[in-house]
């Protein structure tokens, strides 16, 4: 499958090949239960570039995998590379764990906007992105219209807020699913609105708190504007429940990535549309990234560099993106790709317009803190605890805690 014309799988193997003298093993941790055939096929090239080289894929669940890795990393026995969230950079960085990523100067101008952001601590890459994905907004065009309302995609939040108590007031269902359950995609669905409205939450080269601002003021008041025209009891929903009452016809809109088109049900007219823009933004959505990490102490770091950068780019990337249904993480015309999956489609123009405006998930030490954070301040404004000027306030305090 040869798709990546500058930067194919052999150009990136034979740059770096390397002949050791001496057998070597590498431990490849992958988080998500399996081994792709794309992935395989890398580490099969690999080996046979690397004359004495082997690589032991190890392939974890999501649920104990990043644990895994960090747990055989303290105790000095290091995987030599690893698949795993962007979220636990910092984390791994901080306690000397993994080494800064060499990300080949000839791709990284491809990348799509803000991507390496979500890789960088205060001017620092940690890790090589693969896995990207951004959000659009789901609309079930019949309840709009069962609403009297024609079904055309809401450029703004007053826009969304109208359509959405139109479907509220003139159907059975509600305008829009919130998510507020204590789960990290309830910070995610948050981000997509505040980035939606300039915001930011982390400033990625410096690592300064931005949180407590107008910006996220703004958008707090919005969800507690929308509570009053989304499901009932938002904090016992998280996104994918959201998916199931729009299934059911109980939602008009919610918001969700790039997969969501293939797990709706068929007889739904539907629309997909930019997460409207707030007073102070554009259309932006919160930027993902799983990454490729290299580990310390592993005496294969330059092995492990060399892997990390043919999975990463070439073949590889690409039918990860496209196989997958993700948002492409490179612009792939500008790697000579002919005809890109993503290009010439509406659907896809949704989820990729988006990306220049859009941030990326903040990286912290410890993530559930950071969940809580903003689980506390969404909950309370949910729930009507207190008002948006101190709910911010206090996020901003334990912000500053969580870093």
């Amino acid at each position: 499958m040869n798709y990546v014309k500058t930067l194919s799988l052999g150009v990136v193997l034979a740059a770096g090949t390397a002949l050791p003298s001496q057998a070597e093993e590498l431990h490849f941790i992958m988080c998500g239960g399996e081994v792709r055939d794309a992935d395989q096929a890398v580490v099969d090239a690999f080996e046979a570039n690397n004359d004495g080289v082997t690589v032991n894929i190890e392939a974890v669940p999501w649920g104990t995998c990043q644990d895994k890795s960090l747990t055989l990393a303290a105790a000095g026995d290091p995987p030599s590379i690893a698949y795993m969230g962007s979220r636990t950079l910092r984390q791994l960085a901080n306690n000397n764990l993994i080494v800064p990523a060499e990300i080949d100067a000839g791709i990284e101008g491809a990348y799509q906007p803000g991507i390496l952001n979500t890789v960088t601590i205060e001017g620092t890459r940690w890790g090589y992105p693969h896995a990207f994905s951004t959000k659009g907004l789901y609309i079930n065009c019949g309840l709009v219209e069962a609403a009297g309302e024609q079904c055309v995609a809401p450029h703004t939040w007053d826009g969304l807020y109208n359509l959405a108590k139109a479907v509220n007031d003139n159907t059975d269902a509600a305008g829009i699913g919130l998510a507020g359950k204590d789960f990290d995609n309830t910070m995610h669905q948050f981000m997509n609105y505040l980035y939606s409205n300039g915001g930011v939450v982390i400033d990625p080269a410096t690592g300064e708190n931005m949180l407590d601002s107008t910006n996220t003021r703004e958008t707090l008041a919005f969800y507690e504007k929308l509570v009053s025209v989304a499901q009932e009891g938002p904090t016992a929903w998280e996104r994918s429940q959201l998916k199931d009452l729009y299934n059911d016809g109980k939602i008009a809109m919610y918001i969700d990535g790039p997969w969501g088109r293939g797990q709706h049900n068929d007889n739904i007219k539907e629309i997909t549309a930019p997460i409207p823009a707030g007073p102070q933004g554009g259309n932006g959505t919160i930027l993902i990234t799983d990454s490729i990490v290299v580990f310390k102490g592993s005496g294969h770091e330059a092995l492990a560099h060399e892997l990390a950068t043919a999975i990463t780019s070439g073949d590889s990337q690409y039918d990860l993106d496209s196989s997958w249904g993700l948002t492409p993480i490179f612009d792939y015309a500008q790697l000579g790709v002919e005809n890109p999956y993503y290009e010439g489609d509406d659907f896809w123009g949704v989820f990729v317009d988006g990306i220049a405006a859009g941030g990326p998930e903040p990286i912290v030490e410890d993530f559930k803190s950071l969940q809580s954070v903003f689980t506390n301040m969404i909950q309370g404004i949910i729930l009507a605890d207190d008002t948006v000027e101190n709910l911010v306030t206090i996020a901003g305090e334990e912000l500053d805690d969580a870093l």
